[in-house]
């Protein structure tokens, strides 16, 4: 078993990587609104740069932290494993969520400076309907089902491309474009750009995922079951959601 790297290192990784996952998605917008007038386009050159940075990530910091970047897995991962002791414990919640959040909101500001942007201009980018929130239940409930379901079919390996692909494909067949991160959507507030997140419409897409996180949730424990036991070739993956001695996440 690969040995468990410090919470504070770990707490690092999942600061660099929301970061970067963040600058990913706020400089290809900012790139890609340079570059082209069509709004289709612009959307396109944003989910293709995510897909490729976020998978490059998850294989690269997995191994560390597990690579949440994302309050809602990491509370996911605590709640599915706090009674067999597999998931995370609340000091690793407490060190993560903070360290995502604040990584979120350094990525947008360092995309701005990468673009000659001002560093910090809150979105004027409205995004206040029922069905963008009904779009984000769905992305995070969907994000959710894919992780912890591959996680529980033995299939963990997979995640990298999973994930990103998923990300991938949800950017085009929900309404909200699927933020489905809420450190995420607190940092595109922070940029008034083509990625941006009005401040009045950070909470309820929030509380959107919160409840797609517990939809996800659910569908797990329907669909698959109670997890089993890992074969001990199986221990070492790149993106284990469980516990982070079990892949030094």
């Amino acid at each position: 078993m690969t040995e468990v790297a410090p919470l504070g290192r770990r707490a690092a990784v999942e600061f660099v990587g929301t970061g970067a996952l963040v600058a990913v998605v706020v400089g290809s917008g900012i790139q890609a609104t340079q570059l082209s007038q069509d709004v289709g386009v612009r959307l396109l050159a944003n989910s293709l740069a995510t897909v490729f940075g976020l998978g490059v990530l998850i294989a690269l910091l997995g191994p560390v932290s597990g690579a949440h970047f994302n309050p809602a897995v990491t509370l996911a991962a605590w709640w599915t494993g706090r009674r067999g002791g597999e998931g995370p414990g609340l000091r690793e919640v407490a060190a993560y969520l903070p360290a995502q959040i604040a990584g979120a909101i350094g990525g947008a500001v360092l995309a701005d400076a990468m673009f000659a942007q001002p560093l910090v201009r809150w979105s004027t980018h409205d995004r206040w309907a029922p069905h963008l929130w009904l779009g984000e239940v769905v992305a995070t409930a969907g994000l959710i089902l894919l992780i912890f379901g591959l996680a529980r079919a033995g299939r963990a390996h997979f995640a990298p491309v999973a994930v990103a692909s998923y990300i991938g494909a949800a950017y085009w067949f929900t309404s909200s474009t699927s933020f489905a991160n809420p450190a995420v959507t607190v940092g595109r507030a922070f940029t008034e750009t083509f990625a941006g997140i009005a401040p009045a419409s950070v909470l309820p897409f929030v509380a959107a995922q919160l409840v797609g996180l517990v939809v996800g949730v659910a569908l797990v424990a329907v669909l698959f079951g109670r997890p089993v036991a890992a074969a001990a070739d199986d221990v070492v993956v790149p993106y284990d959601v469980h516990h982070p001695a079990a892949a030094g996440r």
